[in-house]
């Protein structure tokens, strides 16, 4: 599994814009050139965060994007879902081999739990979506505030070292 340099750049933008003063935006060009990517493919991964409500875009001259609520409330898996979408990682080919077979029943006993859409699941789905539910769960629970403040911690850290 891997994750889209898309959803790398949005990332590195939301940290770049929660990391600013809250009194001001930045402009695609300056995110671009911290970033280090084109001002265009930015500002589709900009404009797909607008639409879903994690920037805002300030109009004028000048004019750029802020964060749309407060760098806490972004987890990284509202990111991630908004850039790569939010399909299953895992779909088990539910073959008929006979060791698809094995992995579903045993004899006349289903090895799993039913799965909601009212079939048994693959033993190898069932770890495989455990797998996906960790990830979502630890990707939940870190924010754009998070990274903001640890950056911090590690600069006024470095600070005092000096």
């Amino acid at each position: 599994m891997q994750f889209s340099k898309s959803t790398d750049y949005a990332l590195h933008a939301l940290v770049h814009l929660g990391n600013s003063s809250s009194l001001s935006n930045i402009g695609i060009k300056e995110l671009s050139s911290t970033i280090g990517v084109s001002e265009s493919y930015l500002s589709k991964i900009m404009s797909k965060l607008r639409q879903n409500g994690i920037v805002r875009a300030v109009p004028g001259v000048n004019g750029g994007y802020e964060l749309a609520r407060p760098a806490e409330q972004i987890s990284f898996l509202d990111v991630v879902q908004v850039i790569e979408g939010s399909q299953q990682l895992f779909e088990c080919s539910h073959s008929n081999s006979r060791l698809h077979e094995l992995l579903t029943h045993d004899g006349d006993t289903p090895l799993c739990q039913e799965h909601p859409e009212h079939h048994s699941i693959c033993l190898i789905e069932k770890v495989m979506d455990g797998a996906e539910q960790h990830l979502y769960q630890y990707l939940r629970e870190h924010t754009i505030g998070s990274i903001v403040d640890e950056a911090a911690k590690r600069c006024n850290h470095k600070g005092n070292k000096e």
